[in-house]
């Protein structure tokens, strides 16, 4: 036998006994992935329980309080203070055995790739980035897993949570009060938000300067990145203040200032904070100082806004059409359709490169105001409890996370310095939104903002989801690091101290509920407010700004008849001469829609005759 035959035949012989021994490790490292698999299944799913165990919680606490007509302590800082007891159990109670498999290897590399390809015995395997962990956490790796399992991806809150919460604001919008204040509530919403971003922004780059001299600064810090905390925390989220106000029946005009400013001016920060982000001067320094950069941004920042706000008014225009079809007949295909349809609108922003926030906020407006007609009763009380509940779920869950962030977010980086600026210049930046942009709307108003409710507004301005979402959102370098922990004790300190002594702020204020009543009286909308002193306001349409009532007139005889049932039919508003396409464009529903006639005590019913495409009006009395 040649040697070549005998090497043959050992080389056949040495495969023949490795196979089964591959096979068996094969086998056996099989087993040990699927009951890893197993065991992170186990860990997600306490993980989840936890979370649906603090909103129980909540919300038992918050029917105990309602039972009890507590107000101190609204249900966002009841959901916070249940996070903080949770995050500190995670983080000092309860330790992971350390896995005795986890081998720590050095090598030397220029950059963290995010996917790193091992060469393990000829086996290749894919790990992810997961972030990086000092030197001193290396052997609590198993803990810091664990921790780690409990904190979110931003894009979650973008992308899950904060969609249902802007839609239900503008979908729920008192859009008579929010239409009567509209130039004061765009004032203090862009305007007023733009000042209070730049003043907090030079407040806290003063700040930056004081701790870069005294040594107290870890890290980059520049100027871009103050404005940006000041844009963030110009925010506000009164939720604890409004709910008070609403079973208060507080005077309703200040209530539309509040919530109508605290609806846009989050849409105005998300917008002014990705502005900031885009600025971009030419040169080796991206930080300085340069016009046409300073101008590139504010061209994003109007860009931005009104192709998000376009997109929210014109995105639900296919579903107007189905008021020609018979969908209504199905309510739960047409809640199911409005909810996607509602939904995509942020999503396909947000892809568009345009801003969600914006555009489902819009969205919601346009919806209440022309979609909410055309559905079926069924679907009309379905989408209002939906959206209500969804709110409701996403707010409070949002606020345990922030308490559970506290200690189980790993960069934290406290600065005394920074804190305390922080806090001062949120205060002096507030000052400078409500007291001079009301006394120069006061100039032009029939109502006049008084100073009791220039407080009020003052004292309301909380930070809670939003400002919370926009610093999770990157967390990267050590000037967000230190951005981000510094807006959990703001956001804390005002939920807490603001939200909750807002009953006694209203005492001091003297500020106190009104009763409001509506009617009619010689076909004008009338709204009548009554306070505990028995003295009568009352305000019609007539009082409006003139742009309004113009608007009022246009969208009631020409939008609302082409996009809803509702309204006089076409056929009724339209020349004449345009009587085919009246016909065309009214739906059959439409042909017959009654109103009241408070003043002479008549019902007038539009009826159309399609075959002559001619319209008269009859008269039937109450009595």
């Amino acid at each position: 036998m040649s040697i070549w035959r005998r090497l043959s035949l050992f080389v056949l012989a040495s495969a023949l006994c490795s196979c089964p021994c591959r096979a068996e490790d094969s086998a056996m490292e099989n087993i040990v992935t699927e009951k890893k698999a197993e065991e992170s299944h186990r860990q997600d799913s306490a993980d989840l329980l936890v979370f649906i165990l603090l909103l129980t919680l909540t919300i038992l606490t918050i029917w105990l309080f309602k039972h009890r007509r507590f107000r101190f302590l609204h249900e966002t800082g009841l959901a916070m203070i249940y996070g903080l007891l949770v995050g500190v159990v995670l983080r000092y109670a309860i330790h992971v055995p350390s896995d005795m498999n986890n081998i720590t290897l050095s090598c030397n590399v220029n950059a963290s790739p995010a996917t790193l390809l091992v060469n393990v015995s000829g086996k290749f395997y894919e790990y992810t980035l997961k972030g990086e962990i000092s030197g001193s956490e290396v052997n609590d790796i198993q803990d810091n897993e664990m921790l780690r399992k409990v904190t979110f991806d931003p894009e979650v809150f973008f992308n899950i949570l904060l969609p249902p919460i802007i839609f239900h604001a503008g979908y729920s919008l008192k859009r008579r009060h929010f239409f009567r204040n509209l130039g004061s509530i765009l004032a203090y919403a862009f305007v007023g938000t733009v000042v209070s971003c730049f003043i907090i922004g030079l407040l806290m780059y003063g700040c930056v300067m004081l701790m870069k001299q005294i040594g107290h600064l870890g890290g980059d810090f520049f100027f871009t990145d103050c404005l940006f905390f000041g844009s963030i925390v110009s925010a506000t989220d009164p939720v604890t203040v409004l709910a008070i106000f609403n079973e208060l029946q507080v005077d309703a005009d200040l209530y539309a200032l509040l919530f109508g400013e605290s609806v846009l001016n989050d849409a105005v920060a998300v917008v002014l904070s990705s502005s900031i982000i885009a600025y971009q001067p030419e040169g080796d320094n991206t930080h300085t100082f340069e016009a046409m950069a300073m101008l590139k941004s504010f061209g994003i920042f109007l860009g931005v806004f009104s192709g998000s706000f376009a997109l929210g008014l014109f995105s639900l225009t296919p579903f107007h059409v189905t008021k020609f079809t018979k969908l209504r007949d199905f309510p739960l295909l047409e809640t199911a359709l409005f909810f996607l349809m509602s939904w995509s609108t942020f999503l396909l922003a947000e892809a568009c490169g345009f801003t969600g926030v914006v555009a489902v906020l819009f969205c919601g407006m346009t919806q209440a105001h022309y979609t909410f007609n055309n559905l079926s009763p069924e679907s009309q009380e379905r989408t209002k409890q939906l959206f209500e509940l969804l709110n409701f779920l996403a707010e409070n869950f949002i606020f345990s996370y922030m308490g559970l962030t506290l200690f189980t977010f790993k960069n934290h980086v406290f600065n005394p310095i920074f804190i305390v600026g922080a806090f001062l210049a949120v205060f002096l930046g507030r000052a400078a939104n409500i007291y001079p942009l009301s006394f120069l709307l006061n100039l032009g108003r029939k109502h006049k903002i008084s100073p009791n409710f220039q407080h009020m507004m003052m004292f309301a301005g909380l930070r809670g989801a939003m400002t919370f979402a926009l610093s999770i959102r990157d967390t990267a370098t050590y000037a967000r690091q230190m951005m981000f922990s510094t807006t959990l004790l703001v956001v804390f300190f005002t939920v807490w101290i603001c939200g909750g002594g807002t009953t006694q702020m209203l005492s001091c204020q003297k500020i106190r509920g009104f009763l409001e009543q509506s009617c009619l009286m010689m076909g004008f909308l009338c709204v009548q407010q009554i306070g505990p002193d028995g003295v009568e306001r009352r305000s019609t349409k007539q009082e409006s700004a003139w742009f309004f009532r113009i608007w009022y007139n246009f969208d009631h005889n020409y939008l609302k008849p082409l996009l809803t049932h509702s309204g006089p039919p076409l056929t009724a508003t339209f020349p004449a001469c345009c009587g085919p396409l009246a016909r065309c464009l009214t739906s059959p529903q439409a042909y017959e829609v009654c109103t009241l006639h408070a003043h002479s005590g008549l019902i007038i019913l539009y009826k159309a005759d399609k075959t002559e495409g001619t319209s008269h009006l009859s008269l039937r009395t109450v009595r």
